[in-house]
């Protein structure tokens, strides 16, 4: 049997075979054009139009597509290779090509009307009812109010978009991969921790060389701006880095023309839908809804901000020439410098709180904390996967009844898309008295364990794993019954709410002193140590915002000033970075070219939501801050009224029902120190 084609269980990804796809995906996409014309033929009965004979089977249909192209687009992530990144952009198009004209299907559309319409509308759930509703305004942005020929021109567009992105994502993996920097003067690397240093060590054996291999991974990269004391060492992996997927780079890699082209496309699309720019289409079906609400929003935050991260790089600045001799502070010595000013002024660095966090114990104290405040026990669970270092976990109620599971993979490895992020591998529904629970996929890339010890994570990594699997538990948490209203269609400014939420918890010394434990010794974080990062958690924190800002900003004036060329793009990050920015990055810096959240990814003018997401998250966690930390009563509030309830309601109804008020700004600033 096809793999691809079994909903037993569990997703056979160690199963799935190049030759699998096509067959899987031509058969899946045809069953559900064959359930949509079913649906449509009954518009002549007279029988009204009902929840079962429109949604349940439409959804059940793209259910199993969803499944099997879910599982595809994985493996596209984790396991690329040349077959299966062939298999996967000639099936992208049958899948992109069924979505687009699902959503200009008139027949449908009519069926979804009448349903509106039907006396037995006001009978439904809420959650029946607004999947509906968002269906209705779902066709209008994709199309099925358009005249025929303008069906056609968009339904081109959605297909050309899809094809585009999946490309860029793929040339900045590529271009990733591409590059490896040998050395073998062991003087070039002072500064490198000695895990960095080991694991450098080991990927040049692999490769049959000598010395210490370092590439544009985040587990190599990441600590060599950071560390290295070798100024010209940190400025050639920062040149490769930002230049990557550009014309300074192998032409088949190039972004560039993919950036225009996407532009033209998503104006072109928002001007047939009768929009003035897709900034406007982006955020209809969002909570800030137009684009001067969002831009408003973050010039709030940047009055705040931009101070703080003024004289945060004036104290950089000083202390970089007093210090460390460098008079001209450049981009690549941000990283570097920041390390060595935070040694000064807190007595600690990175790489020493990193010795604390070895992967067992993050893993039992993140785990201490859902199980404490949601009522739940989690437990590793054997099972075949995607890659040999893969692990899945069940998540079950205190009293037994299973929840949820999820696949955790966590370290960076070649052939792997960069990041973290979480995926849906099974969404949970409620059909014919039978409970589908959930599957979700977590991934990051750490650093693999070496020399015989477990994985070290810095606590930025620790933060990001919390993050993760905040995601996860939106999806494995969910107490909605139908497919369409879980977590898929929360509004999107709303969508990291639990993830960001679930980091203020790598800030609490109860979460942190029961998972911290020496890799040598087991002795857990000395809390006078804990004293000196809490001291130091808002340090350059104006400079983190003004950088968030500067990327919303971006997006958000990129998407309402219509199609640019690569000029115009650059002139517009310049003009943000004139208003934004308190340090000047080089004119070979080609970022926008990498920029995967905008132009490979739903995040197109909606970078925003992280911010909005971290107004929502620090208020929701003062809560906890109120009750206590781990509290299960904060918790369960937090598990029914937010995690609960995915799109069933508005997010920001969910946020009263868990806040009892709407949401308020001074919690950011306060944990922000700003």
């Amino acid at each position: 049997m096809n793999p691809l084609l079994d909903f037993s269980g569990l997703p056979c990804f160690d199963d799935v075979r190049i030759e699998h796809i096509g067959p899987a995906i031509d058969m899946l996409v045809a069953d559900v054009r064959t359930t949509v014309d079913a649906i449509s033929a009954k518009a002549t009965s007279a029988e009204p139009p009902s929840w079962d004979s429109v949604v349940a089977p439409q959804f059940a249909a793209m259910e199993r597509l969803d499944r099997a192209w879910g599982v595809v687009s994985h493996l596209n992530a984790v396991v690329n290779s040349p077959e299966l990144r062939e298999a996967y952009n000639a099936n992208l198009q049958k899948v992109t090509e069924l979505r687009a004209q699902l959503s200009q299907d008139s027949r449908l559309h009519a069926r979804y009307r009448a349903l509106r319409a039907a006396p037995g509308f006001p009978r439904l759930s809420s959650a029946q009812q607004r999947l509906i509703d968002n269906e209705l305004r779902d066709f209008r942005l994709g199309g099925a109010e358009l005249a025929v020929g303008d069906k056609a021109r968009f339904l081109a567009i959605s297909e050309e978009q899809a094809a585009l992105m999946a490309k860029f994502e793929e040339n900045v993996l590529d271009a990733t991969n591409d590059f490896a920097l040998y050395v073998e003067d062991e003087t070039r690397l002072a500064g490198l921790p000695s895990d960095v240093m080991e694991a450098a060590r080991e990927e040049a054996a692999a490769d049959g060389r000598n010395g210490w291999k370092l590439t544009l991974h985040g587990p190599s990269y990441l600590p060599v701006l950071q560390y290295a004391s070798d100024g010209g060492l940190r400025e050639e992996l920062y040149r490769a880095y930002t230049t990557r997927a550009s014309e300074l780079g192998k032409s088949e890699w190039n972004n560039g023309p993919l950036v225009v082209r996407l532009l033209q496309l998503r104006d072109e699309e928002a001007r047939l839908l009768g929009f003035g720019n897709f900034a406007e289409v982006s955020l209809t079906p969002k909570m800030a809804k137009s684009p001067d609400a969002a831009v408003g929003f973050l010039r709030e935050v940047m009055a705040r901000a931009k101070p703080h991260a003024e004289r945060d790089v004036a104290a950089l600045r000083d202390f970089a020439k007093a210090e460390l001799g460098l008079a001209g502070l450049q981009a690549w010595d941000i990283d570097y410098a920041s390390e060595k000013l935070r040694e000064s002024r807190f007595a600690f660095s990175n790489n020493e709180i990193k010795q604390y966090f070895p992967e067992d114990r993050v893993f039992a104290g993140m785990f201490k904390v859902v199980e404490t405040i949601f009522g739940l026990h989690i437990r590793e669970v054997p099972a075949a996967a995607w890659h040999k270092d893969v692990r899945l976990y069940e998540i079950r109620e205190t009293g037994g009844g299973l929840v949820g599971r999820f696949y955790l993979d966590l370290y960076a490895r070649p052939h792997k898309r960069g990041g973290a992020w979480m995926d849906v591998a099974i969404d949970r529904k409620q059909e014919g008295g039978v409970l589908q629970t959930p599957v979700a996929t977590l991934t990051c890339n750490f650093s693999h364990p070496v020399g015989g010890k477990p994985a070290l994570f810095t606590h930025s990594e620790v933060t990001t794993l919390f993050h993760e699997f905040g995601h996860g538990l939106h999806l494995l948490l969910t107490n909605v019954e139908h497919l369409g209203v879980g977590m898929d269609n929360v509004e999107w400014d709303a969508i990291e709410l639990p993830s960001q939420f679930m980091e203020n918890f790598c800030w609490e010394w109860e979460v942190v002193r029961h998972m911290s434990g020496h890799v040598d010794t087991g002795a857990p974080l000395p809390q006078e140590l804990f004293e000196r990062m809490l001291s130091a958690k808002n340090f350059h924190a104006g400079m983190h915002y003004v950088r968030q800002l500067q990327l919303a900003l971006f997006d958000l004036q990129l998407h309402t000033a219509g199609p640019l060329d690569l000029a115009a793009v650059s002139a517009l990050l310049r003009r943000v970075r004139d208003e934004v920015a308190v340090f000047a990055v080089p004119d070979y810096n080609r970022f926008p070219l990498q920029f995967s959240h905008i132009f490979a990814s739903a995040y197109a003018a909606g970078y925003y939501s992280y911010l909005w997401a971290e107004v929502l998250s620090a208020d929701a966690f003062s809560l906890f801050e109120e009750m206590g930390v781990m509290s299960a009563e904060a918790g369960q509030r937090f598990r029914s009224e937010i995690l609960g309830t995915g799109s069933s309601r508005a997010a920001e109804e969910s946020f009263v029902a868990f806040r009892g008020r709407p949401p308020k700004i001074d919690a950011l600033f306060r944990h922000n120190g700003m």
